[in-house]
């Protein structure tokens, strides 16, 4: 009988983190409605306020977070796209093999793979991202981002919480 404390190989994975899978699915089609609902109800860098401090602003972003390196030629959309890309496959491995005991770095995994995907799917379909959340304070402006760009940014923050506060009770736990 097969020690359920052994790792499982390369290609076999946990059914029950499906669900993990079923969330990134979730973060993917908010993400890909509301670039839609941006793309078809805003006209192009023209301001919709919302709030005292929140504009729909819509947006393309060329280059990657902050739109970093969005005047660079026009190689950094295949370089953004292939390293969503890999990333992602790499996500889904990892999210999959996950013990069932985990919850916040598959929850953080799966927002920061829904995040790159949608974002990959604007990069592929349309050569940029649709930007259309507009934060500002007075004459501060935060650059303009959307829901995909949330799920990584809260994901990646789960991620570190996970990294530095739960991994090692996880490790004593397992030591004992």
């Amino acid at each position: 009988m097969p020690n359920p404390q052994e790792k499982k190989g390369l290609f076999q994975f946990y059914p029950h983190n499906l669900w993990w899978l079923g969330l990134t699915i979730v973060s993917i089609i908010l993400d890909q409605w509301t670039k839609w609902i941006a793309t078809t109800s805003l006209n192009y860098a023209d301001p919709v306020p919302v709030l005292p401090f929140l504009n729909w602003t819509l947006l393309h972003n060329y280059g990657a977070a902050f739109s970093f390196l969005s005047d660079a030629g026009g190689w950094q959309r295949y370089f953004f796209t292939s390293l969503a890309g890999v990333v992602s496959v790499i996500f889904v491995f990892w999210l999959m093999r996950m013990p069932k005991n985990m919850k916040v770095l598959p929850l953080a995994v799966a927002l920061i793979l829904g995040g790159a995907i949608g974002n990959l799917i604007d990069r592929v379909s349309l050569g940029y991202v649709v930007d259309f959340i507009h934060v500002y304070y007075q004459n501060s402006h935060f650059p303009a981002f959307n829901l995909a760009d949330s799920a990584i940014t809260l994901g990646t923050i789960l991620m570190l919480i996970d990294t530095f506060f739960l991994e090692g009770k996880r490790n004593q736990q397992q030591a004992k």
